[in-house]
């Protein structure tokens, strides 16, 4: 009778535990499995943790309830563990406690606790110079900040690869093949050596170039990447255009021969002309020379020559926003070729047709011309002519006394030296009122 009580007390005991079980799990929603159990220890995730989806390529075993730690510390576990059906990737979901604090852009990672322990994700922070905003509930670390650490299986894996399939038998035959190479070859192989060592060591301070060089190639590839289209019509459009260069192909040797000659012409010309080139270079010497020492006068002068007859100077002295120039213009035109043609260097001896009708003066001739001419005439104004012209006048007057007003008039017309009808003077008789027609 005692052990059947006894027994009857266990199986009382082991439903009543089993009931509050179910009605702890039950009140906090629905049974999903023994992972819904809580499991003594574990990490401590206060009040209030926050949530944070973790995309993984591989979790390998990692499982429910899971730790999460920070510095080796745990922090939190993880949740649920999901398959995104469009990416196929494995999106975890931990708990972390609210204390813990890390950068928006923190790294996550699937480790293990030792060589066969269990499987639990590391948070990392980058590094202060990189690190910006704060991972909060409901953020997500995309799967470029994730990774997983080596399996010992496939570190055993690719041992046995290389052990068994890897050709580790033929490292004998290697080393008999150097051996056999190098042998007799050493003050060669030292001298490689040397400039291996040399070439390693030019590339290394050509670092930077290097790198700039290969930065400008990855634009440059970019740049064409870009222009794809343009550089396919470009060579669709080479085509026609080398068919018509092969159609002048003819034209071109002979444009070509054409010139050649003209490069022997010039080049010819050039040689002959050498004494006379250089003879007018030497001629134009001291011209830029003088040039070159009047230096800034120059530029002074003729900011004064655009501002005659008031110049800067001038503005400083007016008491007003004008000023009155009064003047009186000859514009007789016997008068002025006149005074143009007692220049030694008239510029009417240039002039086709007036150049003939001018005597040139030249020599003596030229002296005694000087010596004879009187002062350039004067212009006329509203009171009367000039004191020296008045003069001259005078003069004729009292010589022309007694005769009539067109023999006084020929009087004057022949008191100069120059015969009536010639010179440059007679031209303009001949086309000013009164004169011969």
């Amino acid at each position: 009778m005692i052990p059947a009580r006894r027994r009857l007390k266990t199986k009382l005991s082991a439903l009543l535990v089993a009931a509050g079980l179910l009605g702890v799990t039950g009140c906090s929603g629905e049974f999903e499995g023994i992972y819904d159990f809580p499991l003594p220890g574990g990490a401590d995730l206060g009040d209030d943790p926050y949530k944070v989806t973790i995309e993984f390529a591989d979790v390998l075993e990692l499982v429910p309830r899971s730790g999460v730690q920070v510095n080796n510390v745990t922090v939190g576990n993880v949740t649920n563990i999901d398959l995104d059906k469009e990416n196929w990737n494995a999106e975890v979901t931990v708990e972390v406690n609210n204390d813990v604090e890390l950068p928006a852009n923190s790294s996550a990672y699937v480790r293990q606790t030792a060589l066969l322990g269990e499987k639990y994700i590391a948070l990392e922070a980058p590094p202060e110079s990189s690190a910006h905003g704060t991972l909060g509930d409901g953020d997500v670390i995309p799967i470029a900040r994730t990774e997983r650490s080596v399996e010992i299986e496939e570190i055993l894996g690719a041992l046995s690869m290389l052990l068994n399939g890897g050709g580790i038998e033929q490292i004998n035959n290697i080393t008999d093949e150097l051996n056999k190479a190098l042998d007799g070859n050493t003050a060669e192989l030292r001298s490689f050596l040397r400039n291996a060592d040399s070439l390693v060591t030019k590339l290394d301070k050509q670092s930077g170039n290097i790198t700039e060089a290969l930065d400008s190639l990855n634009q440059l590839s970019k740049t064409l990447n870009g222009q794809t289209g343009k550089i396919k019509n470009a060579l669709d459009e080479l085509g026609p255009g080398l068919k018509v260069l092969d159609n002048q192909r003819d034209k071109i040797v002979e444009m070509l021969g054409e010139l050649r000659d003209l490069s022997t012409v010039a080049v010819d010309t050039i040689q002959q002309s050498k004494q006379d080139t250089i003879a007018n270079l030497e001629s134009l010497l001291p011209t830029l020379r003088k040039l070159a020492e009047a230096g800034g006068d120059l530029p002074k002068a003729l900011e004064i020559l655009l501002t005659f007859p008031f110049n800067d100077q001038a503005v400083s002295g007016v008491k007003g926003d004008y000023f009155n120039l009064y003047a009186t213009l000859d514009l007789n035109l016997k008068h002025i070729s006149e005074n143009l043609g007692r220049s030694r260097q008239s510029i009417l001896h240039s002039l086709p047709i007036l150049g003939d009708l001018v005597p040139e003066q030249t020599g003596e001739g030229s002296s005694e011309s000087e010596a004879n001419d009187a002062s350039l005439p004067l212009p006329e104004t509203d009171s009367g002519t000039s004191t020296e012209n008045s003069a001259d006048n005078n003069g004729r007057s009292q010589d022309n006394k007694g005769q009539s007003p067109d023999e006084e008039s020929r009087s004057q017309d022949n008191s100069g030296e120059q015969a009536p009808g010639t010179g440059i003077g007679g031209v303009f008789d001949r086309f000013t009122p009164g004169g011969d027609n």
